[in-house]
């Protein structure tokens, strides 16, 4: 995969389908709460794509509703209940992407994690999965806005005292790639990703990957 992309300083990862596979525990969520309303569950094949939704997404699947509707609020809280409680049962890192943070750490360049899920999760999450030593993790509340707002990838960028030009994003939604943008970093579509109901050919990304090693050749060595 050939790139004109300028060479980066540090990655940058939202975490939700780009760097873990989430999925099938936040279906798990969603699916307790079929289970204890004695409906049936919502398929697997159904849910996967919403996994970067969150619960308004995995809630608007499986029962319709959405925020504003009456009794979505306490059913999130039900799902968010239901997903601490059982994290990382089955959440596990997408092929690749132990290598890639490896090489990336190798070359002396940074990593670090943006993303739209509340710090309550993000923090019990990233250290059961092996990502403990991102050099910085910017979580949905850091700052006052959320992903598409560039804010969290700027912060990230503070925090990593790199210039937000020298940072590259890699996100599995358009919003990532929105964020990125807005924020003047090159950005990369993870299409290894949950994706959305939307194609990454369309969110006019800088590049698209199909695997987490594609990126690998694409690293600045000395």
């Amino acid at each position: 995969m050939a790139t004109s992309l300028p060479a980066p300083r540090a990655l940058l990862f939202d975490l939700d389908g780009t760097l873990a596979d989430t999925a099938p525990d936040l279906a798990a969520a969603v699916n307790k709460m079929c289970s204890d309303r004695g409906v049936e569950h919502t398929p697997f094949e159904i849910l996967r794509p919403l996994a970067s939704a969150g619960a308004r997404g995995l809630i608007g699947a499986a029962f319709g509703i959405g925020p504003g509707d009456a009794g979505y609020d306490a059913m999130r809280e039900e799902f968010l209940d239901n997903y601490a409680a059982a994290i990382a049962q089955h959440t596990t890192l997408f092929d690749g992407i132990e290598s890639l943070l490896n090489e990336i750490i190798a070359l002396g360049l940074s990593w670090g994690i943006v993303t739209n899920k509340p710090a309550l999760y993000t923090d019990a999450l990233v250290p059961q999965i092996g990502l403990a030593h991102a050099a910085c993790v910017i979580s949905g509340d850091t700052t006052p806005h959320a992903k598409p707002h560039p804010e969290p990838l700027l912060e990230a960028a503070r925090r990593l005292q790199i210039s937000p030009t020298d940072c590259w994003y890699v996100g599995d939604d358009l919003r990532d790639i929105d964020a990125g943008k807005a924020a003047g970093m090159p950005t990369i579509a993870a299409g290894w990703g949950y994706c959305g109901n939307t194609e990454p050919a369309d969110w006019l990304a800088d590049l698209i990957a199909s695997h987490p090693l594609e990126l690998l050749p694409l690293l600045p060595r000395s």
